[in-house]
């Protein structure tokens, strides 16, 4: 533990991309293979599932340091993280072990298992052998919330330095079902496993936003244009006689998704399809809102499969016959899908995402102003000798989305956020006008620098009306802009309206409140895209 408690600080310490990689790489050569296997599970989001209760932890925290609980409330959103609050005010450990990490985390998931009283005595006993950084570490462990900001594609190549395989390979070795307690460092580091499982999906190919003009790509006819579909981005695998549904986020979803399950009678083994899964009925897509009950659910009821039957539009094909296609190019790979999927009927609950044919800029832009009446977020460029790589690729996919649609609305709430922006206020909650009053809308935290945040923070410390634990009510008087992708019916909002992906545009400080938007006109977008 307490080597990956030092791994932990140094990349913690360093923004360097080349000293996160060489402290990735120190650690994987030198670690105990458990070790090395659960930092790669973890660095991966393989996390054990929460053992005790936030709320458990703050007491049994403020029990152990002997303060109150109100004052153990109090300093937590200052921290602005639970872990490290805990780890700051607990007494120095009384007996500090130099376990492995494999060691600490079979404790957390022995916890489960345990009754109330003796979970506690274990918790405590922990904390007593631990220093503050592993203190911190197994919190994190324990409450089912460890992230640690590395991305994948540094890990992996952090791994392919340690392990001397192909940064590629490894990629692939990385994805699918496998869990530290029934892989050997051999069996995930292997170029070659003949004990492959036939769930694992490929590594996501990613775009990257398009900034500049759409006529600095060069010849339109080298790329290939098709809609931005606003879903849930999905492999969908078919091999050894089943099917198997891998969300973009690495996580199994097909008993989510029961219309796949006939897919197999239509399609051969040994095909990989890549796409967007969307509710869709009567030959156009639904509102994303209408997909979303599905991301959370285990079984999913009749109703909402009549309700919200979904399809995928499969814009790549990744495996056919059994054979690896990403390094054809992207042409050749798309002709072979629609040669695949041509005239599947409706039951196989696939069909190809559909191709633009406009032959020039101008007439793709116009094509592109039309995105948001087939719930589309704009448009997918993509190069027509483009290889389906592991993550993004500057320059070989391209996501031209449409301009955010955007309102003017006032501050009214105030909380710290969380980190190294735990003493700043950052997450706010916005209003519009509604007759004489406001009605909050939304909430944001994105989108200003450091220094507004800072004079922000400061105005709400003069211009605090009420608390309510850690959050503030403020005067309504500063006004933003509100940018935002999707609009859409929530009946768990007072205004009845729920935005996707909101951030904040700009500090509107040339506006007043009086000419902020209002909820009539926020009901005028969703009527027009909702």
């Amino acid at each position: 533990m307490k080597d990956f408690a030092r791994l932990f600080t140094k990349l913690d310490q360093t923004t360097r991309t080349s000293e996160k990689t060489s402290a990735l790489t120190e650690f994987f050569r030198e670690a105990p293979e458990a070790d090395r296997l659960w930092a790669v599970a973890l660095f991966s989001g393989r996390r054990p599932k929460r053992a005790v209760t936030t709320t458990l932890l703050r007491e049994w925290a403020a029990e152990r340091a002997g303060i109150p609980l109100w004052l153990f409330e109090e300093s937590y959103p200052i921290v602005g993280d639970l872990a490290e609050t805990i780890a700051l005010i607990l007494p120095s450990p009384a007996a500090p072990e130099d376990r492995e990490l494999a060691e600490w985390i079979g404790v957390v998931k022995g916890l489960a298992e345990k009754e109330a009283e003796d979970r506690k005595h274990a918790v405590l006993e922990a904390w007593d052998h631990l220093e503050p950084t592993e203190r911190f570490l197994f919190n994190k462990l324990i409450t089912g919330g460890f992230r640690i900001g590395i991305s994948r594609k540094l890990m992996t190549r952090a791994l392919a330095e340690a392990t001397g395989v192909d940064e590629a390979a490894m990629a692939l070795r990385l994805m699918g079902k496998w869990q530290p307690e029934d892989t050997s460092w051999d069996q995930l580091t292997a170029e070659e496993d003949a004990s492959e499982d036939d769930s694992r999906p490929y590594p996501f190919c990613l775009a990257s936003p398009l900034e500049a003009e759409a006529a600095s790509l060069g010849d339109p006819a080298d790329w290939l244009a098709e809609w931005k579909w606003d879903g849930i981005r999905g492999q969908l695998i078919l091999r050894g006689g089943t099917h198997h549904l891998w969300s973009r986020g690495e996580e199994l979803i097909t008993d989510r998704f029961p219309e796949f399950a006939r897919t197999p009678d239509f399609l051969p083994p040994g095909t990989v399809l890549d796409g967007e899964i969307l509710a869709w009925k009567d030959g156009s897509p639904l509102p994303f809102a209408q997909l979303q009950p599905r991301i959370g659910r285990k079984t999913v009821p009749k109703k909402l499969l009549t309700e919200a039957p979904v399809r995928m539009l499969a814009y790549d094909l990744l495996e056919h016959e059994g054979a690896d296609i990403r390094a054809l190019p992207l042409s050749e790979r798309r002709a072979r899908l629609e040669s695949l999927l041509s005239g599947l009927p409706e039951d196989a609950a696939v069909m190809p995402s559909p191709l633009l044919d406009e032959t020039d800029w101008p007439a793709l832009a116009a094509r592109r102003e039309s995105a948001r009446e087939l719930r589309s977020e704009g448009l997918m460029l993509k190069h027509r000798d483009s290889a389906y790589r592991d993550g993004r690729k500057r320059g070989d996919w391209w996501k031209w989305k449409l301009d955010p649609l955007s309102v003017d609305a006032v501050m009214i709430y105030a909380q710290q956020g969380h980190g190294r922006r735990a003493n700043l206020f950052t997450d706010f909650t916005f209003a519009v006008k509604d007759g004489n009053g406001l009605v909050p809308f939304t909430k944001a935290y994105s989108g200003l620098t450091d220094a507004e945040f800072d004079e922000i923070t400061r105005w709400v410390k003069r211009n605090t009306q009420q608390r309510f634990g850690p959050v503030r009510q403020v005067t309504p008087e500063l006004v933003f802009e509100i940018a935002f992708e999707g609009i859409q019916e929530s009946a768990r909002h007072k205004s009845g309206i729920a935005l996707r992906f909101p951030r904040m545009a700009r500090w509107r400080r040339d506006k007043p409140v009086d000419e902020i938007d209002t909820l009539d006109g926020l009901k005028s977008l969703l009527a027009a895209y909702g």
